[in-house]
């Protein structure tokens, strides 16, 4: 059975779409670019579970749990807040960047989540292996996958 796109949709609302999803997500090669870059104007925030953050997570993140987001200590007003989570399917980070941006603090989403940040074969942080080394130790420890 053949299937057919019904429905036609005006290039005008398709443009306004495509210009907020640019303007509000950000793919994990060109947030590693911002990072090594040194960008100074943005928060990596990983709002998986605590544990979860603790075996891996991107070099630099803040986690955010969801039983923390009334309390979002970590987050700037003054920087891009790039929330991710685990996956394209999950929501956790759609519904954090509502509540972040409904608080006043400037957000984007990682697309794909953390698994497509491993996907790319990107550098992580394993906080579980470290957790014993010095924090001077810490901020030069990370693997590559």
């Amino acid at each position: 059975m053949q299937t057919t796109m019904t429905r036609i949709h005006p290039p005008a609302r398709a443009k306004a779409y495509f210009e907020d999803k640019l303007a509000f997500t950000t793919g994990p090669v060109e947030l590693e670019r911002w990072i090594k870059t040194r960008e100074n104007n943005l928060v990596v925030v990983d709002v998986r579970a605590a544990e979860d953050f603790a075996k891996d997570h991107i070099p630099g993140a803040i986690n955010l749990p969801k039983d923390k987001w009334d309390n979002p200590q970590g987050l700037s007003k003054d920087k891009t807040n790039v929330i991710y989570c685990y996956t394209q399917q999950c929501h956790l980070a759609a519904n954090a960047c509502v509540q972040f941006a409904s608080r006043g603090y400037p957000v984007m989403e990682l697309e794909g989540g953390f698994e497509a940040w491993k996907a790319n074969d990107l550098e992580i942080e394993e906080e579980s292996a470290h957790r014993f080394k010095t924090s001077g130790e810490r901020l030069s420890s990370s693997s590559r996958h």
